[in-house]
């Protein structure tokens, strides 16, 4: 089992800066891809970035590319999700999410996944 928690979602104004962190326990986080998927009101949850388990690789949607970086501290357990010149339409709830398996990591491999943490950008 691995748990999963995130923090760091907040209301930012277009243009602002926001970094979101998630803290993993349980089962070797080093042992797992990670990733960052988000859900905006209406709409089906998709990727946002995902980083492979030494950090090597890392995958964005075309969306964020540019804007948002992945990165992750396997020694602190966490992974964190910066995110840069918000947009209106990043607001939703984002998910850290772990997988073990295929790379890159897709919505219907996850493993496990935390509860979420809201981001608001208002415009």
């Amino acid at each position: 089992q691995v748990q999963l928690v995130e923090s760091g979602g907040g209301l930012v104004q277009a243009g602002g800066s926001l970094r979101l962190s998630c803290a993993a326990s349980g089962r070797t986080f080093s042992s797992y891809h990670m990733g960052w998927f988000r859900q905006a009101p209406g709409k089906e949850r998709e990727s946002v970035a995902v980083i492979s388990r030494t950090g090597g690789m890392t995958y964005y949607a075309d969306s964020v590319k540019g804007r948002f970086t992945i990165s992750r501290d396997n020694a602190k357990n966490t992974v964190y999700l910066q995110m840069n010149s918000l947009k209106p339409e990043d607001t939703a709830v984002y998910y850290c999410a772990a997988e073990d398996r295929a790379w890159p990591p897709k919505l219907n491999g996850i493993d496990y996944w935390g509860k979420g943490t809201l981001v608001t950008v208002s415009s």
